[in-house]
C-alpha cells in the first residue's frame, strides 16, 4: 500500500508565511513570545468600542481567533512549535503550505481601515457575484458577494488562510467584476 506525501513549503532561505493555531485567548502572548526569539509574527487586531455598565472602553480583539502568522524559515520551525501556548502549525489535508504575502497584506489593509466592521468565518463559502471594491482606502480589494442582506455584505476570500472575512461596504463602493481572483 502506497501512502501519498505530504507537502510541506518551508524554504530554507526564503522566509514565507505561514499561521500557527494558538490556545484560547493567548494569540498576543504567543505573539509577544515569538517576538522576543527574533520571530516575526502577526496578529491581525481590530479595535473594538466596549461598552459597560458605566463606562466604555476601546479593546483590541484578534480579527481570526487562534491564530498566529509568522514568517519563517525552515530553522525556525522548531522554535516557533516550542513556544508557550502554541497548538500547531495550520496544515490543509496535512500539507504545510504557506501563505501568499498578498493575502496578509489584505488582512493589514483590513485592520487599518476604521469603522469597518469585521467578522471572520472559519471555511470557505460558495461564491456569489465577483467584486471589486472601487473606493476608500480598500480601492482595489477583490472578493464575492454573499446572501442578499441589502447588498451591503461584502466577503473577501482568503483561500489559503482558511477562513473568508465578512465586510460591511456600501454597495455604493462595489463594483461587479467579471471574474474573481
Amino acid at each position: 500500500m502506497a501512502f501519498a506525501s505530504s507537502t510541506n513549503q518551508l524554504h530554507d532561505t526564503e522566509p514565507r508565511w505561514f499561521a500557527v493555531h494558538t490556545r484560547a485567548k493567548s494569540e498576543k502572548m504567543v505573539w509577544r513570545q515569538l517576538d522576543k526569539k527574533g520571530i516575526h509574527a502577526y496578529v491581525p487586531l481590530q479595535r473594538l468600542l466596549r461598552r459597560y455598565a458605566k463606562s466604555e472602553r476601546w479593546v483590541e480583539k484578534p480579527l481570526i481567533h487562534g491564530y498566529v502568522f509568522v514568517c519563517i524559515t525552515r530553522a525556525a520551525y522548531v522554535a516557533v512549535l516550542e513556544t508557550e501556548h502554541v497548538s500547531g502549525f495550520v496544515k490543509f489535508n496535512k500539507n504545510l503550505i504557506a501563505i501568499p504575502e498578498s493575502e496578509i497584506n489584505v488582512l493589514r489593509r483590513i485592520t487599518l481601515e476604521e469603522g469597518l466592521i469585521l467578522e471572520a468565518i472559519p471555511g470557505s463559502l460558495d461564491a456569489g457575484d465577483p467584486v471589486e471594491v472601487n473606493a476608500g482606502s480598500l480601492t482595489g480589494l477583490r472578493g464575492r458577494v454573499i446572501r442578499g442582506e441589502g447588498r451591503h455584505r461584502f466577503q473577501v476570500e482568503l483561500e489559503n488562510l482558511g477562513y473568508s472575512l465578512l465586510i460591511t461596504v456600501d454597495a455604493a463602493f462595489l463594483q461587479k467584476t467579471t471574474r474573481y481572483e
